[in-house]
C-alpha cells in the first residue's frame, strides 16, 4: 500500500531546516546561508520511494518579528502546522533553550499533530552534559513523539 503525508519543518533562524530538506531530497531546492531569514517563504520539495511520498515544508525561521516582513515569515511558517501530518521541530543543539523555543512550543501546543524534536549540529557538540540540560528543558516543556540528533549539514 502506498503511503503519503505532509511534514513541516520549523524552528528558529539557522537551525538547519533549508539545509536538512536539501540533504533528504538529494537537491538544493531552498538557499542556505549563515544569514538569518534566508528562506522567506514555505519551500516544498518531496521525498518519493516505491512505498511513499513525503512532502516536507521548509519554513522561514520562527522569530521576534521587527517589522512586516517578519510578521509575514513567522505567520507563515506557523500556518504550515495547522495543514500537514506530521511536525519536525528543529532546534540548533549547540544553543540554550530560550524564550523563542518557548514562543514555539505554545504554537505547537495550539495544534494536535504528532511533533518530534530534531536536534541538529549534533557534530558541533562539545559538552554532552549541557546537551542533556537542554534536552530536558524542551522534554519538559512539550510532549514530543520522538527525540532526534542529526548533523544534517553532513547526513
Amino acid at each position: 500500500m502506498f503511503k503519503s503525508g505532509f511534514v513541516t519543518v520549523i524552528g528558529r533562524p539557522n537551525a538547519g531546516k533549508s539545509t536538512f530538506v536539501n540533504k533528504v531530497l538529494g537537491q538544493k531546492i531552498a538557499i542556505t546561508s549563515d544569514k538569518p531569514q534566508t528562506t522567506r517563504n514555505n519551500i516544498s520539495g518531496i521525498h518519493t520511494t516505491e512505498e511513499s511520498q513525503i512532502i516536507f515544508i521548509d519554513t522561514p525561521g520562527i522569530h521576534k518579528p521587527h517589522h512586516k516582513l517578519g510578521e509575514f515569515m513567522t505567520k507563515e511558517a506557523i500556518n504550515t502546522l495547522k495543514s500537514v501530518d506530521l511536525i519536525m521541530f528543529m532546534v540548533d543543539c549547540t544553543k540554550k533553550f530560550g524564550k523563542g523555543d518557548q514562543f514555539i512550543i505554545e504554537e505547537l501546543n495550539k495544534v494536535r499533530i504528532p511533533v518530534f524534536l530534531i536536534l541538529n549540529k549534533a557534530d558541533l557538540v562539545e559538552d554532552i552534559v549541557k546537551l542533556k540540560e537542554n534536552i530536558d528543558q524542551y522534554k519538559s516543556a512539550y510532549q514530543f513523539k520522538g527525540i532526534f540528533s542529526i548533523s544534517a549539514l553532513r547526513g
